[in-house]
C-alpha cells in the first residue's frame, strides 16, 4: 500500500476483457506491478480495488456483515441458481440461517459421515484397472457428486434414479453455470439497461427448475416421513430457532443447492490437482505412500487416523494454497473505506484472490514449489492469519471446511493407497478459472496398480 498522507492517485487498468481473456495472469501481472490497492477499471459506476495485502485482506472478511457486504445479490444468475442461501444472504436473514444450519457442520457430525466417504471412495477404486486411462476430473467430480448426495439426502447415485436425476441436473448447472459467471458476454449483459438473451441461460433455467423440483419432492417426503436419516437433510428439518420456527421449503431448497455447488465441485478439483500435483513430484508422493503404509498397514482410512496421517494433512493445505478451488471472490464497502491512505468508496468492489495471496513469495519461501513441509507448527505460527484463506474467513468463513478438508485427506489416502496416478501429458495441464479453478479440458491420466491394496 501507499504510505504517504492523504488518499493517493491508483494506477487506473481497462480492463473486463483483459480480465475475462486470462484472468489470473490478469491478477498476478497487475499485483506485481502496481501492488496492493490497484483499481481496475471496469465502467464509469463500477471499478474494483484489488487488495493483497493480509492485514488488509482480515479488516474486510472479519468486517463482511457489518462494514462490508458480499453484494452477490445485485447478480441475477446468483440469484437464479443460490435464492437466498448462506452464500448469497446478508444481514439478520443469513444470521438466523447460520445459526440453523451451523449443528449440521459440527465437527463429531461430519466425523460420522467419514464412512461413506471412505466407501464410495474405495468402490470408486475397485472398479479402476491397472494401465486403465480415464479422466480424472470427471471420476472426482463423480465421487464427490456420490459424497454429497449421500450425505445430504441419504440415497445412493447407484441405487436411486431421484438421485441421478439430481446428479444430472447439478452436472448441467454447474457446466452452464460456470460459463455464464465467467462470460466476457455476461458481464457486458448486466451492464445494459434491457436483458438480451445469454447462449446457455435457456439451459440454465431448465436444469434450475428440475432440480428445484427434485429437491422439494424430497423435502415433502422427508417432512411427511417425520423420521432422522442421519444426512444433513435431517438436520435441517430438524433446526429450530430461538421462536420454535424452522427452515421454509424455499430456505431448505436454497440451503440444499448451496450445498451441493459449494461441497461438490470444489472438493472434487482440489483432488484433482492434488493428484496431478502428486504425478509431477514423485518424492512427494513416495513419502505420502510411506506414511500410508505406516499408519493404515494396507487398511482403509477412518477419520480416527487423521490425526496420524500427517503429512496426507500437509499435501491437502499445499494443494488448497497451489490451487485454491476459490480463486476470487469480493466484498462491497458499505461506507467509504480508507484502505491505509486509499479512499474506497461505497459501492465499490474490494477483490481478493486466494491465487495471488498464496503465491507471495514474502510469505512462500519458492512460492511456486509444491512443498507440503513447509506447513510445519512453526511456519503456520508465523504465517500472517490472511496470507492463507482457502475457505475465506471472519465471520463467512465457509461452513463446510472441515467437511471439505476431511473428504479431501481420506479420498486422498483411500485412492493414492490403492494407486499411482501418471499424467502423459502435464504441459498440456493449464488451470480454467471458472466458477472454480479447474484443469482446463479435465485431466487425462493412466492408472498404475500398487501391490499392497486394502
Amino acid at each position: 500500500m501507499h504510505t504517504s498522507a492523504g488518499p493517493a492517485p491508483l494506477p487506473v487498468l481497462g480492463h473486463l476483457l483483459d480480465f475475462g481473456r486470462d484472468p489470473l495472469g490478469f491478477l498476478e501481472r497487475v499485483t506485481r506491478e502496481y501492488g496492493c490497492g490497484v483499481k481496475v477499471r471496469v465502467e464509469a459506476e463500477h471499478d474494483t480495488y484489488i487488495v493483497t495485502d493480509p492485514a488488509q485482506v482480515e479488516e474486510v472478511l472479519v468486517n463482511t456483515g457489518r462494514a462490508f457486504q458480499k453484494g452477490y445479490q445485485r447478480h441475477p444468475f446468483m440469484r437464479l441458481v443460490l435464492g437466498n442461501g448462506l452464500v448469497t444472504s446478508e444481514g439478520d436473514f443469513w444470521l438466523r440461517q447460520r445459526r440453523l444450519a451451523q449443528p449440521a457442520f459440527h465437527r463429531a457430525r461430519i466425523a460420522s459421515y467419514g464412512e461413506s466417504m471412505v466407501r464410495f471412495a474405495d468402490r470408486m477404486a475397485r472398479g479402476w484397472r491397472d494401465g486403465q486411462e480415464l479422466n480424472l476430473s470427471e471420476a472426482m467430480m463423480h465421487l464427490t457428486m456420490e459424497i454429497i448426495t449421500q450425505t445430504v439426502f441419504d440415497v445412493d447415485l447407484h441405487g436411486d434414479p431421484r438421485a441421478q436425476h439430481v446428479g444430472r441436473a447439478v452436472n448441467t448447472l454447474l457446466d452452464e453455470y460456470g460459463h455464464q459467471m465467467t462470460s466476457v458476454v455476461r458481464a457486458l449483459m448486466e451492464r445494459l439497461p434491457v436483458h438480451l438473451p445469454v447462449p446457455g441461460e435457456g439451459r440454465l433455467r431448465r436444469a434450475v427448475q428440475e432440480l428445484d423440483t427434485l429437491i422439494l419432492a424430497l423435502v415433502a417426503e422427508r417432512r411427511a416421513e417425520g423420521r432422522d436419516h442421519g444426512d444433513l437433510l435431517s438436520m435441517f428439518l430438524d433446526a429450530r430457532d430461538e421462536d420454535g420456527t424452522g427452515m421454509t421449503d424455499a430456505q431448505l431448497r436454497d440451503e440444499l443447492v448451496t450445498l451441493f455447488l459449494a461441497g461438490h465441485e470444489t472438493t472434487a478439483n482440489a483432488l484433482t490437482w492434488a493428484f496431478f500435483l502428486l504425478s509431477q513430484h514423485p518424492e512427494v508422493e513416495a513419502k505420502l505412500h510411506t506414511e500410508l503404509r505406516a499408519v493404515l498397514s494396507g487398511r482403509l482410512p477412518t477419520p480416527q487416523d487423521l490425526a496420524h496421517l500427517t503429512y496426507t494433512g500437509q499435501v491437502v493445505k499445499e494443494v488448497l494454497r497451489l490451487y485454491p478451488p476459490v480463486w476470487w471472490f469480493s466484498r462491497e464497502p458499505q461506507a467509504d473505506w480508507l484502505c491505509d491512505d486509499i479512499l474506497i468508496p461505497a459501492g465499490a468492489e474490494v477483490g481478493i484472490s486466494p491465487w495471488v495471496m498464496h503465491r507471495e513469495a514474502q510469505f512462500y519461501p519458492d512460492p511456486l514449489a509444491f512443498r507440503p513441509e513447509r506447513w510445519t507448527p512453526a511456519f503456520e505460527a508465523g504465517l500472517p492469519r490472511y496470507a492463507y484463506f482457502p475457505f475465506g474467513g471472519g465471520p463467512r468463513l465457509c461452513i463446510g471446511n472441515n467437511f471439505a478438508l476431511m473428504e479431501a485427506a481420506l479420498v486422498l489416502a483411500t485412492v493414492a493407497g490403492r494407486f499411482r496416478i501418471e499424467v502423459p501429458e502435464p504441459s498440456r495441464v493449464v488451470p480454467d478459472p471458472s466458477l472454480t479453478l479447474r484443469p482446463k479440458g479435465g485431466l487425462r491420466v493412466r492408472l498404475h496398480a500398487r501391490k499392497e491394496t486394502p
